[in-house]
């Protein structure tokens, strides 16, 4: 990998990053990534002496986001990864590699003293973890470096950190120094994504095709705003309904969302010839408007039936993961189920990015998921206490969607057509 000399605000926020927590915030791919790698570099290079941490939502998601390119960067005789252990050895200083996924997650780091900490996607881990994290790094010197996209207004790491910053250098570049009794030994750097300037043209005006609405000044124009109104926001049944399906050159998933009392909706989404992803059929058993409840066996049965009458063959049947007695009778009628992932804000996130983009398609035939699609809100309630939750009403159709996508992207991503402003 070939490191472009640091220009513009990479320079300025790299000379700055010299507080007990710096956090660089903003859009995608604008730089903050690089930036603050090649800060911890140094600082692992020069730190005192003591245990050093770096931190991911999970191990794979850090290995993929920041491990990887370190090792890219360096070679693996200065970044090498033991996954067995969970460590990095970093030009020679070995690197604790955990994942803080949830509540629980700030037992991994009870009784350490840390001279350093890199955390990726700061804003997706629990506030107690960082709280105790904080507490940890109790070594002279030890500092903290961290990337995050935007959030809500209400978000505990806005509310309680980054808006009490003692230096911010702002999303135009301009340097602010607060001399309030209350600020933090805290230093944030705000990128949007014309602060890199690697990009061409042509990859801004794509990216930022990509995202409409709310995602669109989150990750493009680097706002902190509220998730209100409908998910969607670029949903129109005039663009993205269609009355044919052409050639599916791999039928990716059967998509279940489970339901005993409430409906069970099940979907089957497929990568056509043209480049774009298809939900081209639908089928749906709603206990209170058909003929009462369905047992597991008969639930396997009758969609397995559905399928074959379809004709086509899935690469993967991916389940609603609270359906764990389903899976059992699924795996005994000899079907092969995968767990769905069940991340909502980044599945939210793909769907919405596919919509945008015009890269995502319904049959005309699926009525009951072009039903829900429109009135799938945000619940006011949650983005008031800085949390991003669909309301659950109406939701399965949409659920067994976003549970498609997600889970199939390996798959889909990087096969598709460019982004477009109109869907063919």
């Amino acid at each position: 990998m070939i490191i472009a000399p640091l220009v513009g605000k990479q320079l300025d926020s790299y000379r700055l990053a010299d507080a007990r927590i710096n956090i660089f915030d903003g859009s995608v791919r604008s730089s903050k990534t690089i930036t603050t790698l090649v800060k911890w570099i140094e600082f692992v290079r020069t730190a005192p002496a003591g245990p050093l941490l770096m931190v991911g939502k999970t191990e794979r998601t850090l290995r993929r986001n920041i491990v990887d390119v370190l090792v890219e960067m360096l070679g693996e005789k200065r970044a090498r990864y033991v996954a067995g252990t969970g460590e990095l050895f970093l030009l020679g200083r070995r690197i604790y590699v955990v994942g803080a996924n949830d509540e629980t997650a700030q037992e991994k780091i009870r009784g350490l003293s840390l001279v350093g900490a890199y955390c990726d996607e700061l804003s997706t881990l629990p506030e107690s973890f960082f709280v105790m994290l904080l507490t940890r790094l109790s070594i002279p010197g030890a500092r903290l470096y961290a990337t995050t996209n935007p959030d809500g207004p209400q978000h505990w790491l806005l509310v309680n950190y980054l808006d009490r910053a003692r230096l911010h250098l702002d999303i135009n570049g301009q340097v602010h120094r607060s001399d309030d009794p209350d600020a933090l030994d805290l230093h944030r750097f705000s990128f949007k994504l014309a602060d890199n300037p690697n990009l061409s043209p042509e990859y801004v005006a794509n990216v930022s095709a990509e995202f409409s609405g709310l995602w669109h000044r989150r990750l493009i124009l680097g706002e902190w705003c509220l998730a209100e109104g409908v998910v969607y926001e670029s949903w129109d049944p005039a663009r993205h309904v269609v009355d044919h399906l052409p050639v599916i050159e791999q039928w990716l998933c059967i998509s279940l969302d489970y339901g005993t009392t409430n409906p069970f909706h099940a979907l089957a989404i497929g990568l056509g010839v043209d480049g774009r992803l298809y939900v081209g059929h639908e089928w749906r058993w709603d206990a209170k408007k058909q003929r009462g409840s369905l047992t597991d066996a008969e639930y396997s049965e009758r969609v397995r039936a559905w399928v074959a009458g379809l004709g086509i063959t899935p690469s993967y049947w991916v389940v609603d993961p609270s359906a764990k007695s389903y899976r059992v009778q699924m795996h005994r009628d000899g079907i092969a189920s995968t767990l769905a992932d069940n991340e909502v804000v980044d599945g939210i996130r793909d769907v919405a990015s596919l919509f945008a983009t015009g890269r995502l398609l319904v049959h005309r035939s699926c009525t009951e998921l072009i039903r829900e699609i429109p009135g799938y809100a945000w619940d006011p309630d949650a983005s008031e206490k800085g949390e991003d939750k669909p309301l659950k009403v109406n939701d399965h159709g949409v659920d067994a969607l976003r549970y498609g996508i997600r889970t199939t992207r390996n798959i889909w991503h990087g096969r598709l057509a460019p982004p477009s402003s109109k869907a063919a």
